[in-house]
C-alpha cells in the first residue's frame, strides 16, 4: 500500500558529495518516522539517519557533521544530503519509512525502499 522511491546515488569521488531522495506515495495517513539505512558487502544494514515527524533527528556517529537529513512533508520526501563522502561510506542506501496507511491508522507499517548504490572512489 506505500511505495519509497529512492533516487540520487552513484559515483563519485572521495570529498565530494551527493543528494539521494526518497518519495513515498500510496495510502499514506501519516509519516512517523523516514530514515536512511546502508549496507556494504558483508556489513549488516546500518542506521545511518532518521527525522521523526516532531523533526527529531538522528545520526550515526560516522556521519555527523558530513550528512544532513531533512524531508518535506507536503510531498512524503525525505533527502540525505552527503558531503565530504569517504571510502568507507559506499554501500547500498536503502530508504525506510514507517508510516500510518489511511485503512489502519491505529497501527503503523515498515516499508523499505529498493535501494540506491553509492560508490565514493578514492
Amino acid at each position: 500500500q506505500v511505495q519509497l522511491v529512492e533516487s540520487g546515488g552513484g559515483l563519485v569521488q572521495a570529498g565530494g558529495s551527493l543528494r539521494l531522495s526518497c518519495a513515498a506515495s500510496g495510502s499514506i495517513f501519516s509519516i512517523v518516522r523516514m530514515a536512511w539505512y546502508r549496507q556494504a558487502p558483508g556489513n549488516e544494514r546500518d542506521l545511518v539517519a532518521s527525522t521523526t515527524s516532531g523533526n527529531t533527528t538522528n545520526y550515526a556517529d560516522s556521519v555527523k557533521g558530513r550528512f544532513t537529513i531533512s524531508r518535506n512533508n507536503a510531498e512524503n520526501t525525505v533527502f540525505l544530503q552527503m558531503n565530504s563522502l569517504k571510502t568507507e561510506d559506499t554501500a547500498v542506501y536503502y530508504c525506510h519509512s514507517i508510516v500510518k496507511i489511511i485503512s489502519q491508522t491505529w497501527t503503523s507499517y515498515s516499508y523499505w525502499g529498493q535501494g540506491t548504490q553509492v560508490t565514493v572512489s578514492s
